[in-house]
């Protein structure tokens, strides 16, 4: 060390991002040329030397300076990988040209462990997460800086506004390792005690303190809104006061000052506003200079403002661009959706007369702008062809817009993706050439799911296993390699469902591919299942194996994705086959417990579905559906004289005196069968009653309308209204051959379908026990109509949550004649939605039924529904 510091010239010390020279006493000839011999790494670190010594981009037998731009880069790379606090050059030795240099360094700590104190352990554990504090972290004073804000300004969000953080570094056993204490000083909320307006005569403190949304006075009344103030929110608020004048023709309103006061003792916060109005204004002539490609007229048509018209700045500035709707209808949009992607329009005051102010539309179109080059990044599993086939935008067509806003909507309607995260990046946007090129990036998420759960329900325990893999590919499926674990990858869907009980089994397999022959958008899908249920009594639990109802069906379907009226509409067509096998089977629910009937039927549907983009949480558009479901009309060319199959209410004749028949006296009350003859045991009656519905619906004959529309509306940021409303009509052909037993409405209770087998369709009506609001053999018609209002908790990939409120009314009838719409059974409650990719959805619902459950005198009151696997 005494030889080494006799040497020493220069030592360049790097604190910071500044570099110290300090000179001292040496044989070096200052500004001579040597050659590097060798380079000694010294000090604290982990780091192989030659590591660092390539870190510096020096080499052996390099000619170099000492002092000179070799060493400050050498120095500038080291301190830019941001691992080492301490860098300094030394001179060792020279010998005659040749030079050798130390390299003292000392590398930063890395993180061995962290503690946080002050919270919740559960909630320290998300906070690490959310920080990302891994172990093996640098720590540096950026990272305890960061950390420090992070928290403190997660707490102020929360209203925590003196929260305060303090961490300390503890070394490690090693040296190159710290551990992280960060106690954490939340202190109580913050509560907004008063909000005061002055100098406010156009409208009263309670209209400007509701347009106040985040900043809330604090209201024991006030349940979704919390009493807190967040600098960065008051801000927003303060322009939402002013946006408020400027709806209403006050231009020239402004806020003279604020004050915002801290009491310390009561932990609140008074807040005054001092504000100046201003004159109303009117629109006056509005003018446009430089459209060439629309007319006035036709800009006129979209801007929707006239003269003499209250003066709305907020309004003018979203009809000529509006920041808070991508798809808006605004001139500028108006331009980019014709290829007019560097187009510029502004709206310029240019004359002001008493309380009218003239204005410009000043638009510079631009040339045409086509998209270039069309990519994705993100997709390890999902093929490219199955991406670029949803994405409306394509190379060499000209720019578009709302091809872009579609394409995005697409993308997320796969449900391969989060669609929270598409986003498309332009790049190499050339105004000169005309061209741009658009980079999709997707984060891709589990698409298949798997349904394991038992539960006790319909007089015993219920088991079900689903498996739903909805990105499959069945090209590859005797590839060993694709098996990861199962061939993924090109857009298909299979499930396999196994539900079974003590008294009943179902199985069930289906497959769809949207893509049918992969160059259009046809959707083939095609299922089969069986299900088998014995008779079971309720009373004695009871299972009868000798008495069975089975059922095998097979369903084809084709649907295709129209261009005309637009091409969010799909026609589909649909092919089933249905087989009941009743043997020995008799419940009541059908007139025959021992043969046959054959449900053969073709469906034909027209649908539109604009929703978007998520589709599990859509925020906006619509989906609307009308289907008719027909059978053949088996009693036109049968042969069959329905009217003259009997009833069993028909049998029940008795005789009111001693009858003779065929030589034998029978008492008053014998009933008497369809011939004429006594009946001593009614049981052959029932028997003969069996026989001739099994006739009757030996081919089921029926025709079935159903209509649904579905619109979501956006309130206020991710608060979104859902509108529903429903129909369907089941009638016969022959009203002699009467209605089939089988493909009723069941209306009421959670919509889900358990193990019933008759085909029947459930319909959600919460509030109410399920089936409740049908006959005990079904609806024949049915309507509903629903409003509910959704607010996310979280929409991340690894779960999407939100709560609800709704309202909602429907009813169920058994025939045309007592129909009436507005006779229905009305609800009102709250529930929760989980959807998790590797479970699907999950729910509650807490309704109260304000009506009678039909035929008893008992309102429904509240009822408790959970959901599994229902449609979003």
């Amino acid at each position: 060390m005494f030889k080494k510091s006799l040497q020493l010239l220069f030592a360049f010390i790097v604190l910071g991002n500044s570099t110290k020279l300090v000179a001292q006493e040496t044989k070096l000839e200052s500004g001579k040329e040597y050659i590097l011999a060798d380079v000694e790494v010294t000090g604290k670190l982990n780091y192989n030397e030659q590591t660092v010594v390539t870190f510096t981009g020096l080499e052996k037998g390099q000619k170099i300076v000492v002092p000179g731009e070799d060493i400050s880069n050498a120095i500038k790379k080291l301190w830019k990988l941001g691992l080492f606090s301490d860098v300094n050059f030394y001179v060792n030795e020279i010998k005659g040209d040749s030079i050798y240099l130390e390299l003292n360094i000392n590398e930063l700590p890395k993180l061995s462990d962290i503690k946080i104190n002050g919270i919740k352990k559960g909630k320290a554990e998300d906070l690490i997460k959310e920080i990302d504090l891994k172990k093996g972290k640098i720590v540096n004073e950026n990272l305890i800086t960061t950390t420090k804000n992070y928290i403190e300004n997660k707490y102020k969000k929360d209203g925590y506004y003196n929260s305060k953080v303090f961490i300390n570094t503890i070394e490690d056993s090693t040296s190159t390792e710290v551990k992280m204490v960060v106690n954490i000083d939340k202190g109580t909320k913050v509560k907004v005690s008063s909000i005061t307006f002055n100098g406010n005569e156009e409208f009263t403190n309670g209209q400007l303190k509701r347009a106040f949304k985040n900043t809330k006075q604090k209201n024991p009344i006030r349940i979704f809104k919390a009493s807190k103030y967040i600098k960065d929110k008051y801000q927003e608020d303060l322009t939402k006061v002013i946006d408020k004048y400027k709806e209403n023709g006050f231009r020239d309103a402004r806020v003279t000052s604020d004050t915002v006061s801290y009491n310390k003792e009561k932990n609140k916060i008074d807040i005054k506003v001092n504000l100046e109005e201003g004159r109303k204004y009117y629109f006056g002539n509005i003018r446009y200079l430089g459209n060439s490609v629309y007319t006035d007229a036709q800009l006129n048509r979209i801007l929707g403002i006239q003269k003499g018209d209250v003066y709305n700045g907020v309004l003018l500035q979203k009809r000529i661009a509006d920041q808070t709707k991508p798809d808006g209808q605004d001139l500028t949009n108006l331009y980019q959706n014709n290829g007019y992607l560097f187009s510029n329009i502004n709206a310029v005051e240019v004359r002001t007369a008493n309380d009218t102010i003239d204005f410009e539309i000043r638009i510079t179109e631009g040339p045409i702008a086509y998209f270039n080059k069309i990519t994705v990044i993100g997709n390890d599993k999902t093929n490219d062809r199955v991406i670029y086939r949803e994405i409306k935008t394509r190379p060499d067509q000209k720019y578009s817009k709302d091809l872009l806003m579609r394409s995005i909507r697409e993308l997320g309607q796969l449900g391969f993706f989060d669609p929270e995260a598409i986003k498309p990046d332009f790049k190499n946007v050339d105004p000169q050439e005309g061209t741009v090129d658009i980079e999709y990036s997707v984060v891709e998420k589990g698409s298949s799911q798997i349904e394991l759960q038992g539960g006790y329900g319909g007089g015993g325990f219920i088991g079900t296993l689903g498996l739903s893999f909805n990105n499959f590919s069945a090209r590859n499926i005797f590839k060993k390699d694709a098996y990861k674990p199962l061939p993924m990858g090109d857009g298909q869907r299979m499930a396999l469902r196994l539900q079974g009980s003590q008294f009943f089994q179902t199985y069930s397999l289906s497959f769809s591919e949207p893509w049918l022959g992969g160059k259009k958008p046809v959707n083939f899908s095609a299922s089969i299942s069986q299900s088998k249920q014995f008779l079971f009594d309720f009373r004695s639990r009871n299972v009868d194996r000798n008495k069975s109802f089975n059922i095998t069906s097979l369903n084809v379907g084709i649907a295709k994705r129209l261009r005309f009226p637009d091409d969010y509409f799909v026609l589909s067509h649909n092919f089933t086959f249905q087989y009941y096998d009743l043997n020995n089977y008799n419940t009541g629910l059908f007139k025959f417990g021992d043969g046959s009937s054959r449900n053969m039927a073709y469906t034909i549907g027209l649908s539109r579905n604009s929703k978007g983009v998520n589709p599990i949480y859509p925020t906006y558009g619509s989906e609307f559906a009308v289907s008719g479901r027909f059978t053949p009309p088996y009693s036109l060319f049968n042969g069959i004289d329905y009217a003259n199959l009997k009833n069993l209410e028909e049998y029940k004749v008795k005789t009111t005196t001693i009858t003779t028949i065929n030589g034998a006296d029978y008492p008053a009350g014998t009933y008497l069968d369809a011939s004429g003859n006594p009946v001593t045991d009614f049981r052959d009656a029932a028997a003969d009653q069996g026989k001739i519905d099994q006739k009757r619906f030996n081919w089921l004959e029926y025709y079935k309308v159903k209509f649904k529309a579905d619109w979501y509306t956006t309130i206020y940021e991710k608060l979104v209204l859902r509108s529903l409303g429903e129909f369907g009509f089941m009638g016969a052909y022959d009203s002699a051959r009467g209605l089939v037993p089988f493909e009723r409405f069941y209306v009421g209770g959670d919509g889900l379908a358990n193990f019933a087998l008759d085909g029947r369709e459930v319909i959600q009506l919460r509030g109410y026990p399920n089936n409740s609001l049908s006959s005990v053999d079904g609806g024949t018609i049915y309507n509903k109509f629903s409003l509910e209002l959704r607010y996310p908790i979280t929409l991340k990939q690894a779960a999407t949550i939100y709560g609800l409120a709704f309202l909602e009314g429907g009813a169920a009838f058994d025939d045309f004649k007592k129909y009436n719409p507005f006779a229905i059974q009305r609800s009102a409650g709250f529930g929760l939605r989980v959807f998790m990719p590797a479970f699907g959805l999950l729910g509650i619902d807490f309704a109260n039924g304000f009506d009678n459950i039909p035929g008893t005198n008992q309102k429904s009151g509240w009822q408790t529904h959970f959901i599994i696997g229902q449609q979003f």
